[in-house]
């Protein structure tokens, strides 16, 4: 067991800003699993992550997004805050819902993204512990947003998937 000093920690967490833009590499690729057991460096990552989607006005955000690439996100609604470790989406309900969605790195920008009403999830919470939630309404859709963020997916490029998807399905029907 070993830690590394509580400042070279705290020197590296300063140092995280948002990350913004479409075409940021780190948001556009996918990102790691965090090896487990996670290090102590793991813990106040996630608070700094906290701190930054509070300070920026968001309900979630993916380590991505802060210039990270590991497979990390922090959730927070209604006061409660949920902090993910190698998130997994395992079953998706067959119903969907529209949602107008936002994204903290493409400020401005709204986009109307399908998603599963409600999803289950397996991770690691921030004690190392594995734990899985049944999630739906606003958490399923900000859970899938963050994953998505996981996975190099943004919600621009979703938007056009979705929309190029059931522009192909319309026209077979209207012909």
């Amino acid at each position: 067991y070993l830690c590394r000093p509580r400042s070279a920690v705290d020197s590296r967490m300063k140092t995280l800003t948002l990350v913004t833009g479409a075409d940021t590499d780190v948001l556009n690729r996918k990102a790691p699993p965090v090896d487990l057991p996670f290090s102590d460096q793991i813990r106040p990552l996630l608070d700094e992550m906290v701190t930054i989607m509070r300070k920026e006005k968001g309900i979630g955000l993916a380590a991505p997004q802060v210039g990270i690439s590991q497979r990390i996100c922090v959730v927070e609604i209604d006061g409660l805050v949920d902090k993910y470790v190698n998130p997994e989406i395992t079953s998706r309900s067959q119903e969907k819902i529209f949602f107008e969605e936002g994204c903290l790195s493409l400020p401005g920008q709204f986009f109307p993204i399908e998603r599963h009403e409600e999803i289950t999830v397996k991770y690691w919470n921030e004690k190392g512990l594995p734990k899985r939630i049944r999630a739906k309404g606003l958490l399923a859709i900000v859970l899938q947003h963050e994953i998505d963020h996981l996975d190099g997916i943004l919600i621009c490029k979703r938007y056009q998937r979705q929309k190029s998807k059931q522009g192909k399905i319309y026209g077979r029907i209207i012909e």
